[in-house]
Parts: structure tokens; C-alpha cells; sequence
């Protein structure tokens, strides 16, 4: 396991569980979107448990690679369904922001998949 793997492995992590807790939190720029995208308040609390679940693996991963492969594969996911909601909602202009959290994840399991 190379140092570059390892530290996107933790940024993708640390960006996913920031993502988690502002669900968790319910800050305004993240549950205004959601609102207007037309997800169910109810589902916010499961949203937030996959982003952390995600980001907990992808830590775990470290030791465990099939673990973090999993957390990859299910992060990836997760955020390839944030884009369809937010495409589905026409707000093409917040697209950006589910590949952003994303880009880290899809790397670490490239570079995993190389070494």
C-alpha cells in the first residue's frame, strides 16, 4: 500500500464523514438542497448513516482491503444516485458537488486496484 493511496483513502474518508455529520446536523446548505431536490426528510438520517458507514470502511480498508473496497464501491454509488436526484431536480449548477465528494474515493480504489 503506497502513502499516496493511503492519504486519498483518508481524505475521501474525512470527506464523506464531514458530508455525513452535515446531514446529521441538518446545516442549512445541505438540507435546503436536499428539500428542493424532493428527498424525503425521513431518509436524511439513513443518507447520513451510508456517508459515515462509507467513511468508516474506507478507514478500515487500510487493514481490511476487501473492506474498503466494499466502502469504495458503496460510496460510489451513493454519490453516482446524488448526482441522478440532483440531474432529475434540474439543478445542473449543484452537479459539481457529489463528483467533488466522489473524486477521492473513485481514486483510492483505482490506485488500489493498480498496487
Amino acid at each position: 500500500m503506497s502513502t499516496v493511496h493511503i492519504v486519498v483513502s483518508v481524505l475521501g474518508a474525512a470527506m464523506a464523514a464531514f458530508s455525513a455529520g452535515s446531514v446529521f446536523l441538518r446545516a442549512a446548505w445541505v438540507t435546503e438542497p436536499l428539500t428542493e431536490y424532493g428527498v424525503p426528510v425521513s431518509w436524511w438520517p439513513w443518507l447520513g448513516a451510508a456517508k459515515a458507514a462509507g467513511a468508516a470502511g474506507l478507514l478500515v480498508g487500510l487493514f481490511v482491503p476487501v473492506i474498503g473496497v466494499a466502502a469504495g464501491v458503496g460510496l460510489v454509488l451513493y454519490f453516482t444516485g446524488a448526482v441522478i436526484t440532483v440531474l432529475r431536480a434540474r439543478s445542473y449548477s449543484h452537479v459539481a458537488f457529489p463528483v467533488v465528494y466522489m473524486a477521492p474515493v473513485v481514486t483510492a480504489l483505482v490506485i488500489g486496484a493498480a498496487s
